[in-house]
């Protein structure tokens, strides 16, 4: 059998390539704050950080288990782990049931009710990199497992799941689905060819107008909690902010090119944050 090495290790779960981890954390830190009137607890906020950091990692390790046999015939995969031999499949399941272990460690810290829910998210982490075998949606399980972090921690800081929360989760999904179509498109030929599905496929020619109006949803969403929350100008400020970049990302994407799209895609960590600085600024007011 193959020795485990670092270098393996390192690449099956993306530590080198932290936007995965960046898109995960800010909307749950969004949740934190607003759950928490802008004090989140500092070891609520460890335990939070160190599970998103974990989740994302068994994603990364079980999304490319379940692409082990197509990645090869992808260009932007084909030197994964799985792929060029420096990790075998029976490797990859013990890690991930390593991490699993390791987030289920941090859980038991939190009430039972946030527990429950834990579950569920170990349940939309672990489907989603199946789903693109059966619809042209996974991107919506992305977007459900990437916001149900943000559900966890109202229910650990309020003890259960206020409407805001819910509106919240809302835009996350939505903002996932756009900015994970953008992903998509940068693999839509080669995933045409070897038959996995995505919304890039699905919108066809609309692609970008769809994104357009999943990004005026998210912007909407967001903007209706603002008014929920009595928020003031640093958060309105932080949407404009938002609404200048999914423009930017607008442009990049209109040509439907492998490299812009990607860009695009990346851009994202600048919403994600741009929005927090905002809840951050709001709550403590400097």
């Amino acid at each position: 059998m193959t020795t485990l090495s670092w270098q393996a290790i390192k690449q099956i779960t993306r530590i080198d390539k932290p936007i995965g981890t960046y898109l995960l954390l800010w909307p749950t830190y969004w949740a934190l704050w607003v759950a928490s009137d802008g004090l989140p607890d500092g070891i609520l906020l460890l335990i939070f950080t160190m599970g998103v950091v974990i989740m994302r990692s068994a994603g990364c390790v079980i999304n490319d288990f379940a692409d082990r046999k197509v990645d090869g015939k992808v260009k932007r995969t084909e030197q994964r782990p799985l792929v060029s031999g420096l990790m075998t499949p029976e490797q990859a399941i013990m890690l991930f049931g390593f991490l699993i272990g390791a987030a289920m460690a941090l859980a038991i810290n939190l009430s039972w009710l946030t527990i429950q829910y834990a579950v569920v998210a170990l349940v939309l982490a672990t489907s989603y990199p199946f789903m693109k075998r059966y619809t042209h949606l996974p991107q919506v399980v992305l977007g459900a497992a990437f916001s149900w972090g943000m559900i966890m921690a109202f229910a650990e800081i309020q003890g259960h799941v206020p409407t805001v929360a819910w509106l919240l989760f809302a835009a996350n999904l939505l903002w996932t689905v756009a900015y994970d179509t953008m992903y998509a498109m940068v693999d839509r030929d080669d995933d045409l060819k070897i038959g996995v599905k995505s919304t890039a496929i699905l919108f066809g020619r609309n692609d970008i107008r769809i994104i357009g109006f999943l990004q005026l949803m998210v912007l909407a969403i967001l903007l209706t909690v603002g008014e929920i929350m009595a928020f003031g100008w640093p958060y309105q400020l932080s949407l404009v902010v938002v609404a200048g970049l999914f423009c930017f990302q607008q442009i990049l994407i209109k040509d439907r090119l492998r490299e812009p799209c990607f860009k695009a895609f990346l851009n994202n960590h600048y919403v994600g944050l741009a929005v927090f600085v905002g809840l951050v600024i709001e709550y403590w007011g400097f």
